[in-house]
């Protein structure tokens, strides 16, 4: 029988450059996540390698780029997406929610936003890394489709381990699944990391779940041991930012690219992004940190 176990790849290209800045929803604190506007200029602005977004299904069979199960939280529209149709999702206006002042202005209303699907995505930017978070197993046909024509950077990620098994199998880099994550660090905590055997190429993981600490300095070291990348999210403020880098983490899964781009160059020696241009409205001007604007720590939605 076939074994679904492949040791982490450490020289995967997907991994190089490290540490990466990696978007998450495009950059959830800037603009209206998971739209080709925020994947734009989280790249083009900030210099992100790569993209992390969601992906749910549709009533008829296609896959679309959201993180929840329900239109409601982002849209003008309600229900559950995979009561809708692809038409159906695709009329509403996936910028009506997104407000950077607490519901005071909503700038991105009837700019004609929409929610884009998997394939919209990796034909828009075709030289972006992208992580590709599974929510649900009815996706996985088609993303491992679509992932399967890039293989060098299309990251495969899912929390639950039944979406993992036929992921192990791909060409794609993968991350961990909860199960795989908690057993790796139960024997980090155990002292018995050696005998851990790590089928995952990275670890997407948060700095604590629940009351658990989960990074640290020697999970890290007992990870990059056997040749596994970590990536902490979600990552917001830059002091976080800082002692993570310090401590060798391999990227930072953040809503604020903007904050991550200006650390990056701080500590990293890696280029200033040019920012937005003349183009940008104004109420950007006041979330971005010097020396583009004044700073601000605000936070994005804080899950994956």
């Amino acid at each position: 029988m076939r074994s679904s176990r492949r040791p982490p790849r450490p020289d995967h290209p997907f991994f190089r450059g490290a540490p990466l800045l990696v978007a998450h929803r495009g950059g959830a604190a800037l603009a209206p996540e998971n739209t080709l506007l925020a994947f734009q200029r989280a790249l083009s602005w900030w210099g992100a390698d790569g993209l992390e977004l969601d992906v749910q299904p549709t009533r008829d069979g296609e896959v679309v780029v959201l993180h929840d199960s329900t239109v409601d939280r982002t849209t003008d529209g309600r229900g559950r997406v995979d009561r809708l149709r692809l038409a159906e999702v695709q009329r509403l206006d996936a910028g009506y929610r997104f407000s950077p002042d607490g519901g005071r202005t909503h700038p991105f209303r009837g700019r004609g936003l929409t929610i884009p699907t998997l394939a919209e995505v990796l034909e828009a930017f075709p030289k972006a890394r992208v992580t590709v978070e599974s929510k649900d197993p009815r996706v996985q046909t088609r993303v491992l489709e679509l992932a399967s024509a890039h293989p060098d950077r299309v990251l495969l990620a899912g929390m639950h381990t039944p979406l993992q098994r036929r992921f192990r199998l791909a060409a794609n880099p993968r991350s961990a699944s909860l199960e795989e994550v908690r057993v790796f660090w139960v024997l980090h905590r155990l002292g018995l990391a050696r005998w851990a055997r790590p089928a995952a190429d990275a670890f997407q993981i948060p700095l604590r779940w629940h009351v658990v600490r989960l990074l640290t300095p020697r999970f890290l070291r007992d990870a990059h041991r056997h040749g596994v990348h970590v990536h902490a999210w979600t990552v917001n403020d830059p002091p976080t930012m800082r002692r993570l880098l310090a401590w060798g983490v391999d990227g930072l899964i953040t809503d604020r690219p903007d904050l991550a781009a200006l650390v990056l160059a701080q500590t990293q020696r890696r280029p200033l992004p040019p920012g937005p241009g003349a183009d940008a409205e104004p109420f950007h001007e006041a979330l971005l940190p010097p020396p583009w604007g004044r700073y601000s720590s605000s936070r994005g939605p804080g899950s994956a």
